[in-house]
């Protein structure tokens, strides 16, 4: 394959193409990290514990039917050519299931249709993903790819910065003070008492989302349509089957599925976790939480935007194992910081309190939002070298499978791993039992890493075109 003969979209469509990660980004900065996701574990679930255990569920079964379905509909796309009314059919389902949110009052006693109402969240908006995703290859050349995918994602980061101060500074307050982050009563008479402010943000996702989304469907080009839609789902499948049959014997290919598998779900497990840790293990208020989001929207935009200069210049494969080694470390720092610890060494006498956990806290959050900006923009470059442009779509898909195969395992095992520590056969403090919750992800960078060795880049060969 040739990718330098592509010929480049329009500044304007590409522009309309990154602005899908300023638009989708709210959801994971609000809802998955920040915001929804702390405040239903402290507010909405009978306990901290027991809100992390739900919440691991919950987007796990949102995982497990994307990794059910997206490996099919993504060889049907190729099939067909369009990905837009792909893009359009999910995010109709994400829109709808993030204003549904609102709905999530706490103490509320029946969580069953409201787990479904995240799972469809995660569904839709993930979905959408895939196929935003599989349509960079046929904007620029791939010696542009790395600075394109990195640039999107410091796009994306700052509409997270920008929608969540937004938040904090206008809708959610705290309880005690009544008053938002900037010293504001909540706007639209948002009631700090039942967290009116924490639930408006899943209504302003789906407003967010739905408003910025659109200049991707109006100015960026889409593949021209292949073949009737009857035959592309026989032709898709016919496809995907030779595809998984062959996999195994590329080598590249199937170890980068198989690595990323691994570090990608750790990377979604910190980013979805880390808020809920903070709120359970340290006490932080949503306020705080969202001061440590701010900080790590601002440094994952610095970080992918520097990240992606870096995959222009050593290739991605540098990026992953690097951005990879970093988390892993962030996420040890992360599981020994308590409100007395730091790295597991006691900084503060029984019944005294210090400020260094709650900094080091900040510094690691500091650095997971950049390297991982970084880890997920070259991601989908090396991604693009494993696969001809005619495949794309489908690679995305067998990669929103092979994420989503451990990204419900992921969450499963901390929920699992929560609530096994947190059973009175333990006698652990619920503080505990998070912090021995969340040790899966540690094993799954390091799983990422080892398999890495095996992937190849094509950016030497592009470089050199």
């Amino acid at each position: 394959m040739d990718n330098e003969a592509v010929k480049p979209a329009t500044r304007r469509g590409i522009w309309g193409w990154m602005l899908f990660d300023w638009a989708q980004q709210p959801f994971h900065t609000l809802i998955i990290t920040f915001v929804f996701a702390p405040y239903f574990a402290a507010s909405v679930a009978p306990d901290a514990a027991t809100g992390q255990s739900m919440w691991g569920y919950a987007t796990g079964i949102g995982g497990l039917a994307i990794a059910l379905s997206s490996p099919v509909l993504g060889a049907i796309a190729d099939a067909t050519g369009p990905r837009k009314p792909w893009i359009l059919v999910f995010s109709l389902i994400g829109i709808v299931a993030c204003a549904m949110l609102w709905y999530a009052t706490p103490g509320m006693e029946n969580l069953t249709w409201m787990l479904l109402v995240i799972a469809l969240a995660v569904f839709g908006m993930e979905f959408a993903a895939v196929f935003n995703n599989a349509m960079m290859a046929d904007l620029v050349p791939r010696s542009q790819l790395g600075r394109l995918s990195g640039s999107a994602w410091a796009l994306g980061y700052l509409g997270g910065l920008v929608s969540l101060v937004i938040v904090l500074g206008l809708f959610s307050a705290s309880p005690e003070s009544g008053k938002t982050l900037l010293g504001l009563t909540p706007i639209f008479g948002l009631d700090p008492a039942t967290h009116e402010g924490d639930r408006a943000a899943g209504p302003y996702t789906a407003v967010w989302y739905a408003l910025f989304v659109i200049p991707m469907f109006l100015f960026t080009p889409d593949v021209v349509r292949r073949v009737s839609q009857a035959g592309a789902v026989r032709q898709g499948l016919s496809r995907l089957g030779r595809t998984l049959r062959s996999l195994p014997s590329e080598r590249s290919y199937f170890s980068f599925l198989i690595s990323s598998m691994f570090y990608r779900d750790a990377l979604n497990a910190l980013y979805a976790f880390g808020g809920i840790y903070a709120a359970g293990v340290l006490g932080w208020s949503i306020i705080q939480i969202g001061i440590f989001g701010i900080l790590a929207n601002i440094t994952g935009a610095i970080g992918a935007w520097l990240g992606g200069r870096a995959d222009q210049r050593f290739g991605p494969k540098a990026v992953v194992a690097t951005t990879t080694t970093l988390l892993a470390f962030c996420c040890i720092l992360v599981i020994s910081t308590t409100k007395t610890e730091v790295l597991f060494v006691s900084v503060a006498a029984p019944g005294e309190t210090s400020n260094l956990p709650d900094i080091v806290f900040y510094v690691a959050g500091a650095l997971i939002g950049a390297a991982g900006g970084s880890l997920q923009a070259a991601s989908r470059t090396l991604l693009i070298d494993q696969v001809d442009r005619d495949r794309v779509t489908e690679a995305f898909g067998l990669y929103a499978l092979s994420g989503k195969a451990t990204t419900f395992i992921g969450p499963f095992s901390i929920a699992i791993v929560t609530a096994y520590f947190a059973s009175e056969a333990f006698g652990l403090t619920t503080q505990d039992a998070q912090r021995l919750g969340v040790t899966p992800v540690v094993a799954l960078f390091l799983i990422g890493l080892i398999l890495l060795p095996w992937v190849t880049s094509r950016h030497k060969e592009a470089q050199a075109t």
